[in-house]
């Protein structure tokens, strides 16, 4: 398989897949493949592959899975079962459930998983979309025309440049579809404003931002779109959910203006004043609070300017 062997060389060698070659170096064991075209040296696999669609598989049609990890608890929980039922192939009346429990106390300690993706390298489009599978997923702008490193999993698809992760997608199952990220083309709206309007990207943007791009459409027509290009690029120094706030008081107020989203973003981040100071001072003589001593200045006739 492709996620194992590159490619087949002469005399039955293998040039080993780079992801597959680290896996086998994080759980110690060295691959023994078999010879091409001959499918009888993996007979046994074969049968045991086809008794576990029997057992398990056939069970799982049955049920309804909303993700793949309510899938694989389901799966860890059946297996565990069939341990208990199946008995070993070499020990008579022992399971494998037994057989495990006697081999456990001179087994390795399992290391952490194994980090496994499929590694891809793709190139960043003028669009800012990367191609993986006939699916296009978005990056940051400023890395258009680029290249960049796809992580794919099973359930999600990263994308990194020299060893650093720049954008996390949902996986895309089906064919011919993009997943865009309207955070990566921040930078883009301050020169564009207008992208606000037909950009794909900003077509799902949280319900506070569309209300408050509506509001500023009907009282700020030509100024709108710079103004909320101007909010949205606040995000990078105070935070999604700090802006979203922000944004919330202003809608709720009625006063829509940059000045009063910046004015509520910057109460916002106001630290709070410590109740106590702490400092490696020490008085020797702590400070009395007498008032009787002001008395004294309304016996003595003091001079005013």
């Amino acid at each position: 398989m492709k996620t194992a062997v590159d490619k087949v060389t002469k005399r039955n060698g293998r040039v080993v897949n780079a992801r597959f070659f680290a896996m086998t170096a994080h759980y110690l064991f060295e691959p023994d493949f078999c010879n091409v075209a001959s499918g009888w040296e993996k007979g046994i696999v074969e049968k045991n592959v086809q008794d576990s669609r029997h057992r398990v598989w056939i069970d799982a049609k049955t049920q309804v899975f909303s993700s793949f990890a309510e899938l694989n608890t389901w799966l860890d929980a059946r297996c565990r079962t069939l341990w208990l039922e199946v008995e070993h192939p070499d020990y008579k009346g022992v399971t494998l459930a037994d057989a495990l429990e006697q081999e456990q106390v001179y087994l390795m300690p399992m290391p952490t998983p194994f980090d496994g993706y499929v590694e891809v390298l793709a190139r960043v489009s003028s669009t800012c979309l990367v191609t993986v599978e006939r699916n296009q997923y978005s990056v940051p702008c400023q890395l258009a025309n680029s290249k960049a490193t796809i992580h794919l999993y099973a359930d999600r698809v990263d994308i990194c440049t020299e060893n650093t992760l720049i954008a996390r997608h949902q996986r895309l199952l089906s064919r011919d579809q993009v997943s865009y990220d309207w955070q990566h083309y921040i930078p883009l709206i301050e020169r564009k404003p207008g992208t606000l309007r037909n950009g794909a990207p900003f077509a799902e943007l949280p319900l506070l931002f569309a209300q408050l791009q509506t509001a500023l459409r009907h009282r700020e027509r030509q100024q709108g779109d710079r103004i909320m290009a101007k909010v949205l690029a606040a995000m990078p120094n105070h935070g999604l959910e700090t802006v979203l706030l922000a944004v919330k008081q202003v809608l709720d107020a009625g006063v829509i203006s940059i000045e009063q989203v910046l004015n509520v973003l910057s109460r916002l981040n106001e630290l709070p004043i410590p109740e106590q100071v702490e400092t490696c001072l020490k008085l020797n003589e702590e400070p009395l609070a007498d008032t009787a001593r002001y008395d004294s200045l309304t016996e003595q006739e003091v001079p005013h300017v």
